[in-house]
């Protein structure tokens, strides 16, 4: 994605994430790559995740002390083909759901909550989050994409919550997210639809803030920062009160995964096999796209 040009310098590359800073932009991407088969919501996905928002921050402080021009934005997308990311990590579910297990299950919720409420404040950081969608954005992916200041998709890419097929519910902030976006019948029929939509039909409900043309995600998002970077400032105050406005708490997200657990663990097998053979084709869409890589998609 970013070449050899010497306008982007590497910060700190994780498993999972490509991190690169463009100083002249003063944006921060963070990409996620096919390595170890991932191509789903998975805890050390979640944990470089976070530890990119860490690096963010103190790249910041770094800046700042040295007097330099600190990040403005920062962009989180794929460099997978056709993928944002799959969604939930469905085989520890099934396993964990027919084991009984309690702990692990909220314990994962929780790990994707904090990643979720650090993307909606920023990271406690003056800066505007992007949320870049150029593929398959599943799920916990379309949850996790929800939550930036700014959701970018291009015009095919498909977005979606199909949870309701295996007879549950997106729990990590797709109701709040969606909420805040649409009014509660929309919302709500999003979710029991199951359906994918296309990032053209998000754009047209209001879900999706900028549409970019197939292929052309990344140079969209770079004129959107180029249009808007003079008047950061503005931006920046707007989206605050926006979310003081349309206020998320952790609290409320936390409560809402505690109802996603009690829903999982009263899945029965038939939901259970459902989940399995998702993850069986999502396996089978890896395996042909990176031989490489043929591995169990974790």
């Amino acid at each position: 994605m970013f070449g050899g040009s010497d306008d982007h310098h590497a910060v700190v590359d994780f498993d999972h994430l490509a991190n690169r800073y463009d100083p002249d932009a003063r944006t921060f991407w963070s990409m996620m790559q096919l390595r170890h088969g991932t191509v789903r919501v998975t805890p050390p996905l979640l944990r470089d995740v976070l530890s990119t928002h860490g690096v963010v921050r103190t790249l910041r402080e770094r800046q700042i002390a040295r007097n330099q021009d600190p990040v403005q934005y920062f962009v989180f997308g794929s460099d997978i083909p056709g993928i944002y990311n799959l969604g939930g990590d469905l085989a520890l579910f099934a396993d964990r759901i027919r084991e009984r297990d309690e702990t692990v299950l909220r314990d994962y919720a929780h790990l994707c909550i904090d990643v979720i409420f650090n993307n909606h404040v920023a990271f406690h950081q003056p800066i505007i989050t992007i949320g870049l969608v150029q593929g398959d954005a599943l799920g916990g992916g379309f949850e996790s994409a929800l939550s930036y200041d700014v959701l970018v998709a291009e015009r095919s890419a498909k977005l979606g919550l199909p949870e309701v097929l295996f007879n549950l519910f997106p729990g990590m902030g797709a109701y709040s997210f969606l909420r805040r976006r649409l009014d509660a019948a929309r919302a709500e029929a999003m979710i029991m639809s199951g359906r994918l939509y296309t990032g053209e039909e998000l754009h047209a409900m209001g879900v999706v803030d900028v549409l970019a043309e197939d292929g052309e995600g990344v140079l969209t998002v770079r004129n959107y920062i180029a249009r808007n970077s003079r008047k950061f400032n503005a931006h920046h105050a707007l989206l605050r009160a926006r979310r003081r406005v349309n206020a998320i708490t952790e609290q409320e997200l936390r409560d809402v995964v505690e109802i996603w657990v009690d829903a999982a663990l009263q899945l029965g097998e038939p939901d259970l096999r459902k989940m399995e053979r998702l993850v069986a084709a999502q396996r089978r869409r890896l395996m042909a796209m990176e031989p490489a890589h043929a591995v169990a998609a974790e």
